[in-house]
């Protein structure tokens, strides 16, 4: 039986589901501000905002 997990979203404070696959390193969305979320540790379980993509022109 895999449940899902639920944290908080570090923005606006509301519950973010995640899988319950999820692995390190996932990108979330959170459902109420969608803002993109990183797993940043499974034990214990923590998110954090995620990092920009930079622009690649090239280089």
């Amino acid at each position: 039986m895999s449940a899902k997990k639920t944290v908080e979203c570090p923005e606006c404070a509301a519950d973010v589901e995640l899988p319950a696959d999820v692995v390190e390193g996932e990108i979330v969305q959170c459902p109420e501000c969608d803002v993109e979320l990183e797993v940043t540790s499974l034990k214990p379980l923590k998110i954090d905002l995620a990092p920009e993509e930079e622009e690649d022109w090239g280089e």
